[in-house]
């Protein structure tokens, strides 16, 4: 089926209330960049906070964490299952800064810390390997380098394999930064870190609340969002130049409905096989190289 190739202008037409303003940040729903005035032990690969002053302090201070691990309440046919004391004010703590926390067994917590000599008290913390960053350290560094804005943004990316490479390829192409949801998705693991081969120290990687807020106001900062997808037009035709955001889908759904309403247009590889896909992270250094090989033609 033939699709119209994309108009940059009549889309731009559609959307007059965008206006590019590259001094002014992008406000979206993001974690808390680990500041340099937070204690870096808390930025340690493999990191976990075990006990509940530990996890307690962490999210006073706005510590960057994955998960929280909670030991299931003890219950009986007279006593109904609830959190007690300490771990009831954390998980409410980590609801109020929308950390994902579980539910597990004594078991669980046990195999969490069995490499370590602590007393878990019911509850671990999972940080991440690396410190997260503002979607607005990530313009400011393109501004920096007097480059067009050039972002990859992951929707429910969920094997931290796939994210390494994705880090990796984004590294190597020269963009400015990844970005990734803060749930339903893969974090900054230690896994995901040995998988980039090293990139995670060099590419910035912000993790926000809201993937469609995002890509609004990455809209705003004058940014073009494509989505690879199966539909669309050819990779090979699209306007891949300028200001850009590629959208890269997860491993099983590919791109959310909603996510992929936000784009501006889709491209798809060609494909000549009798398999209709790529892994996420090959599809991602598809378009990327696409997009490096148009900045040099």
């Amino acid at each position: 089926m033939y699709k119209k190739p994309f108009d940059r202008k009549a889309a731009a037409a559609k959307r007059p209330f965008i206006k590019k303003n590259s001094d002014s940040k992008v406000k979206t729903p993001v974690d808390k960049k680990a500041p340099e005035e937070n204690d870096n032990s808390f930025v340690e690969e493999n990191l976990k906070l075990i006990g509940r002053n530990a996890v307690l302090e962490a999210l006073k201070n706005n510590v960057p964490i994955d998960r929280i691990f909670i030991k299931k309440p003890d219950s009986d046919e007279t006593t109904p299952a609830r959190l007690e004391g300490t771990l009831r004010v954390i998980e409410a703590k980590a609801k109020e800064n929308r950390i994902i926390t579980a539910l597990v067994t004594k078991e669980k917590l046990d195999s969490l810390c069995e490499d370590e000599d602590s007393n878990h008290q019911g509850v671990v913390a999972v940080c991440p390997a690396f410190p997260y960053f503002e979607v607005s350290d990530i313009l400011n560094f393109a501004k920096e380098k007097g480059e067009k804005p050039f972002v990859i943004v992951l929707d429910e990316l969920n094997d931290p394999h796939n994210l390494g490479a994705v880090i990796r390829t984004a590294d190597a192409c020269g963009a400015h930064g990844v970005i990734i949801p803060k749930r339903r998705a893969c974090g900054l693991t230690a896994g995901a870190v040995r998988s980039s081969a090293g990139a995670a120290a060099y590419v910035k990687v912000a993790r926000v609340t809201n993937i469609v807020n995002t890509l609004n106001e990455l809209k705003k900062q004058g940014l073009w969002i494509a989505c690879a997808d199966f539909d669309g037009e050819s990779l090979y035709e699209a306007p891949l130049t300028g200001a850009l955001a590629i959208v890269i889908g997860g491993e099983g759904g590919g791109i959310g409905p909603l996510v992929k309403k936000n784009c501006d247009f889709t491209v798809k590889i060609p494909m000549k096989g009798k398999i209709s896909s790529l892994n996420a992270s090959v599809a991602a250094a598809v378009v990327m190289y696409e997009v490096v090989r148009r900045s040099h033609a």
